[in-house]
């Protein structure tokens, strides 16, 4: 028989898909930034062996340069970000779901685990409740990486009235690099998640949008294992 069982709260979905046009426009508006002036590179003593973005990449988009668009699209949908997650971290405690979400002490290796699973070397998967393994370290990293997104986003943006949240980042410049590596880590992030969508298949994709799940199980009816001598005749 099949039955009907709740997967995921309202405040969960809501958080998750407002989550996602919102960094999307964080993504690109900090792009609009960065090309305004695109100074990250890999150089070595002088001499760059590396620029992200080459003036190629420029041309070929026909990008023209946008700071003052950039800077109010993201400082704008920040807010939205922030609030977003904030709001989405309360929940957790609040619920208690945050014991879902926060890795175990088998996590690491359980995850490992997964990974094989995913690619088809291992055949069974380690015992799970609402999230595997893998899920708790890549769904608890992205909320620390939001929380550090937030926090080099203010040594950039105010460096001198967060001067010191600017020196626990090292320095302005290396506040950049760091903004700019948890940007990447969104996309990969990501990329991972759409993959690991696809895999696991329509059933699990619904459930985030209606928050219930419908699951086959099996059902003993009285009397079908036939006649016994318990049995009236």
């Amino acid at each position: 028989m099949k039955i009907i069982k709740e997967k995921h709260s309202l405040v969960m979905r809501w958080t998750h898909w407002i989550n996602f046009p919102i960094l999307g426009i964080m993504i690109w508006s900090g792009l609009l930034i960065y090309w305004a002036n695109h100074s990250y590179s890999i150089s070595i003593f002088g001499f760059t062996l590396f620029r992200f973005f080459p003036d190629s990449f420029f041309t070929f988009l026909h990008i023209p340069y946008r700071l003052a668009e950039g800077m109010a699209f993201h400082f704008l949908f920040m807010w939205f970000f922030a609030l977003n997650g904030f709001f989405y971290v309360l929940y957790t405690l609040i619920s208690g779901e945050w014991r879902q979400l926060i890795p175990q002490k088998n996590s690491f290796t359980e995850a490992w685990q997964v990974i094989l699973h995913d690619l088809h070397i291992r055949r069974s998967l380690p015992a799970q409740n609402k999230y595997n393994a893998a899920q708790r370290i890549a769904y608890t990293a992205i909320i620390l990486m939001g929380f550090g997104s937030l926090f080099t986003g203010l040594a950039i943006y105010k460096p001198v009235q967060f001067y010191w949240i600017c020196w626990l980042c090292g320095g302005y410049h290396f506040a950049r690099i760091l903004h700019f590596a948890l940007t990447i880590g969104y996309v990969f992030f990501f990329l991972i998640h759409v993959v690991q969508v696809i895999l696991a298949g329509w059933r699990n994709f619904s459930s985030v949008i209606s928050g219930f799940e419908v699951i086959e199980t099996s059902q003993k009816v009285h009397g079908e294992a036939g006649n016994n001598s318990d049995d009236p005749a």
